[in-house]
């Protein structure tokens, strides 16, 4: 993108959800569109049904556009995505629904490899309704593996701290078998690599949780804490150079604290990672590392227990709009600053001098 504000594609989610109500209430903040380019990728006639049900909405306006290319960097854009023959039913799980959000979904994600979008944030769908001939992905993590290539990342953000899953949206029964060395030290491998090119972490700390109650007590409840997840931590410490520890039985772990002393905590299985972050962080945003797309999402569900009742909380939408944002300039400043190794910065009287403006003389002062 050649443009100097970030342009976010946000696609609606399930209508019959809370998708609406918290991109509507996010987005209603004026100040929004000075931080990047919010491209709606929806309904307009769904945007205006729900619209009229929340009072703060005063600032939400939109200019429809055919495609992301023509977005205006000063107002809130919509491009039409589905029929206007869509009927809204907050609460319902209906087949119509799911369709639209897939049909979002794929816009979305064509205008991403055109390059007219910067990065995507996604409202939640239903896994059930969306599921089709033509779409058969457990979640947005899956389907956007598919379209773009690279192997991801599920990752959960917040201010607390950042959980990264070894397994994703697989049956419990499942899990044990996917657990292997290579697999453990190649999450480890790109969980790194996100902290430091997508968050700016230096360095980063990484705690591995246990895959088994008391990290498998010397084998006496499962032998993978050590045939499999201690080696696999070693070799990632002593070949790979990353800076993980543990591992940690995860009930101790949570409770004490201790993910306080780490930059971010590699789960093996989802509930084990996802139960205690939405506890302890009260929201938090969905980021999913290690594709050449940016693409975050709210981390909570459709909501359909209280879609259309002016309940829902939009701060995790409005946290995922700013990580996109964060994560987009924090890519392009770390591929800025390794192209060229010598090209170094360092921080003088509070400001940050580049090598190119330092005098010949290293040691004099700047």
């Amino acid at each position: 993108m050649s443009e100097s504000k970030i342009r976010i594609g946000i696609t609606h989610g399930d209508v019959n959800g809370i998708g609406y109500e918290v991109l509507i209430k996010a987005l209603s903040d004026p100040r929004m569109c000075e931080l990047c380019t919010p491209v709606i990728y929806g309904s307009s006639k769904v945007a205006n049904y729900y619209k009229k049900q929340i009072e703060s909405a005063e600032g939400f306006n939109f200019t429809l556009v055919n495609s992301a290319r023509e977005a205006s960097s000063k107002r809130i854009n919509l491009i039409n995505c589905v029929s206007d023959d869509l009927r809204v039913e907050p609460g319902t799980l209906s087949p119509a629904a799911g369709e639209a959000s897939v049909a979002a979904l794929m816009a979305a994600a064509e205008d991403l490899k055109q390059g007219t979008l910067d990065a995507v944030v996604t409202a939640p769908i239903c896994k059930e309704n969306v599921q089709s001939d033509q779409f058969r992905y457990t979640g947005h993590t899956e389907f956007f593996a598919s379209t773009f290539g690279g192997d991801p990342l599920m990752m959960m953000c917040s201010d607390l701290m950042k959980v990264g899953l070894v397994t994703i949206h697989i049956p419990i029964s499942a899990v044990s078998a996917e657990i292997s060395r290579e697999k453990i030290i190649t999450k480890l491998q790109e969980l790194r690599t996100s902290l430091i090119q997508d968050f700016s972490i230096r360095e980063p700390r990484i705690a591995v949780l246990s895959l088994n109650p008391h990290a498998g007590d010397g084998g006496l409840i499962g032998k993978e804490e050590q045939e499999i997840l201690t080696p696999a931590i070693q070799e990632a410490v002593q070949q790979h150079k990353i800076l993980a520890f543990g591992p940690f039985p995860a009930d101790g772990f949570f409770a004490s604290s201790a993910y306080q002393k780490y930059d971010a905590i590699l789960a093996m299985y989802h509930d084990q990672g996802l139960a205690p972050f939405k506890a302890l962080s009260c929201g938090g945003v969905n980021f999913t590392a290690g594709l050449p797309i940016v693409r975050t999402s709210p981390a909570h569900g459709v909501g359909f227990d209280i879609a259309g009742t002016n309940q829902a909380d939009e701060s995790a939408m409005r946290d995922a709009i700013y990580m996109a944002i964060d994560v987009v300039r924090s890519r392009a400043i770390h591929k800025e600053i390794t192209a060229n190794p010598l090209r170094k910065f360092r921080r003088e009287s509070g400001a940050d001098v580049s090598v190119a403006d330092l005098p010949e003389d290293p040691t004099e002062k700047a």
